[in-house]
Parts: C-alpha cells; sequence; structure tokens
C-alpha cells in the first residue's frame, strides 16, 4: 500500500466519520438553541434545563439514524477488505 492509497483511505475515513455525526450534532445543535430561545423569551435562567432535552434528542436521533450509521461504516469497511485483498 503506497502514500497515495492510504491518503485515499484517510481522507474517505474523515468524510465517513463527518457523515455519521453531522446530523447528530446539527440535532444538539438545533435542540440547544431552541431551549436557549426559550429561555431567553420566559426569563428562566436555569443553567442545566438545557442538558435533558439534549440528550433524549441526541438520544432519539442516534437510534433513528442507526441503520444509516450502519451502512456507513459497513461500505467503509468493504473498501478497506477490498484493499486488502487486491493489493
Amino acid at each position: 500500500m503506497g502514500g497515495g492509497e492510504v491518503l485515499d483511505l484517510a481522507r474517505e475515513s474523515m468524510w465517513v466519520l463527518i457523515l455519521m455525526t453531522a446530523p447528530v450534532m446539527i440535532v444538539g445543535l438545533v435542540v440547544g438553541l431552541g431551549v436557549g430561545l426559550l429561555q431567553a423569551l420566559t426569563q428562566i435562567q436555569e443553567a442545566t434545563l438545557v442538558f435533558v432535552p439534549k440528550i433524549l434528542s441526541i438520544f432519539i436521533a442516534i437510534i433513528i439514524l442507526l441503520p444509516f450509521m450502519a451502512a456507513t461504516m459497513s461500505g467503509l469497511m468493504t473498501t478497506i477488505v477490498q484493499m486488502i485483498i487486491n493489493p
């Protein structure tokens, strides 16, 4: 395996990482902004209020997106196995 193949594999691995984490992070961001806006509008200044909705929404997003994440990782693993089998 040459340097170019290693760089291609690293680039593809980083792309898979972004594809797997971005939807969950966006859900957490949107829920955090929504709760922050709600706190600002109602003048509730409880710092721990944002954690429970954010944790629950991220957990639900992970459960919903789990098949997509598994397929993405499976595709990367297939690529790696093909690189091992066909040097």
